[in-house]
């Protein structure tokens, strides 16, 4: 849980970097699942003679780079989503029993429950990010989960149903977060505001509205998480080192309240109210995607985002 301290500097800054709350073990777990996910995927390639069959003997950090360097897409294979995109009824995800346990983690569900209470839903905008070294980013690669994020707030990112959800994003460092490798950086001071966001290379925040030389690195170490409001404006640094930094982001929101992608499967992770309609199986949030998955197949496109590159803001 948090202190009295802690929840009004929350509430003052709009973040909280809190250390060692992610347990080891759950984060061994995620990354024992992703190791043998990257294993099958490579095996794939493999066999397609996309990659060579030396990429077997790799450790887990040199097939990621290995696999990128050759145009083999791990990103979508490995994500907690359906892409805001186009979807087909083989679209790639993941939803295994190491990540269940991470988003449902007791220690997770606490933080949150001191700031929205104790009725918690996942929220189903949630990613893996995974940032390749700066050097190894391949020409055109504009991916917010793979390369440097723009300047956004959460809430701008949703649809306007959401826009009076009681949510807070959960931004778990597998990895240390650090200045050098691309950690994230916002402007502090407290959130009252939408302001206006462009489609740019990635949903962002228009032009002139914020100042960068404001920005506040958060590093924080793995097994730390960074906590922020849905209208803190938030970024992530450059990853200038030759290392990859990893990871997820995750939001929480009141069961019962829009969560700004409906077309997307949610589900109670915490309930005081009615404990039984927690969601305890890995399997069914798993088979939740696949039938949204099925479903959002057979239909027209839906938008994820609600700006237009024709607003004034954006021209």
């Amino acid at each position: 849980m948090l202190t009295y301290a802690q929840r009004r500097a929350f509430a003052t800054d709009g973040y909280l970097v809190l250390e060692d709350v992610v347990p080891q073990e759950v984060r061994a777990q995620v990354e024992g699942e992703y190791a043998a996910l990257l294993d099958s995927l490579c095996d794939g390639w493999v066999t397609d003679g996309l990659l060579p069959q030396e990429v077997m003997q790799q450790d887990f950090w040199q097939k990621l780079l290995t696999a990128y360097e050759a145009g083999c897409d791990w990103f979508q294979p490995m994500d907690i989503s359906l892409p805001g995109d186009e979807i087909t009824a083989d679209t790639p995800m993941h939803f295994g029993p190491a990540v269940f346990d991470m988003v449902t983690c007791s220690a997770v569900l606490d933080v949150v429950e001191a700031l929205i209470g104790p009725e918690i839903t996942s929220n189903p905008i949630q990613h893996l990010r995974i940032k390749p070294p700066r050097p190894a980013l391949q020409s055109g690669e504009i991916r917010a989960h793979v390369t440097q994020t723009d300047w956004h707030q959460d809430r701008g990112v949703g649809l306007e149903e959401a826009d009076q959800t009681e949510m807070v994003t959960v931004w778990i460092a597998m990895t240390d977060a650090t200045e050098e490798n691309g950690c994230l950086q916002v402007m502090p001071g407290t959130p009252d505001t939408m302001l206006p966001h462009c489609p740019k290379t990635q949903t962002a925040i228009a032009d002139g509205f914020i100042d960068p030389a404001q920005a506040l690195p958060l590093p924080v170490r793995a097994g730390g998480i960074v906590l922020l409001h849905p209208l803190t404006p938030h970024a992530s640094l450059p990853n200038g080192t030759d290392a990859f930094r990893w990871s997820f982001d995750l939001r929480y929101n009141v069961t019962g309240q829009p969560t700004g992608r409906a077309h997307f499967p949610d589900f109670v992770a915490r309930s005081a109210a009615q404990p039984e309609t927690a969601l305890t199986d890995w399997r069914t949030w798993r088979q939740m995607w696949e039938e949204a998955r099925a479903e959002l197949a057979g239909e027209a496109h839906i938008p994820i985002h609600r700006w237009q590159s024709d607003a004034p803001f954006c021209a």
